[in-house]
């Protein structure tokens, strides 16, 4: 086996080996989980919020 040949297997093993380690950063922690479900409530309060205005708003126009 060339050095030539080496390098190049070795540069392939190591782009296989840091691809793998991203593909495993996916993984969420419970810290994100629970941030996602706040993010998620606080949409679902907003949406909710908007809906209570423009149905006063209707009956304040009835």
């Amino acid at each position: 086996m060339t050095t030539e040949l080496a390098k190049k297997l070795a540069i392939a093993l190591f782009m296989v080996l840091m691809a793998g380690g991203l593909v495993a950063c996916d993984d969420q922690g419970p810290a994100e989980e629970a941030g996602e479900s706040i993010d998620e409530s606080a949409e679902e309060a907003g949406e909710s919020m908007e809906e209570l205005g423009e149905d006063m708003e209707e009956a304040a126009e009835d």
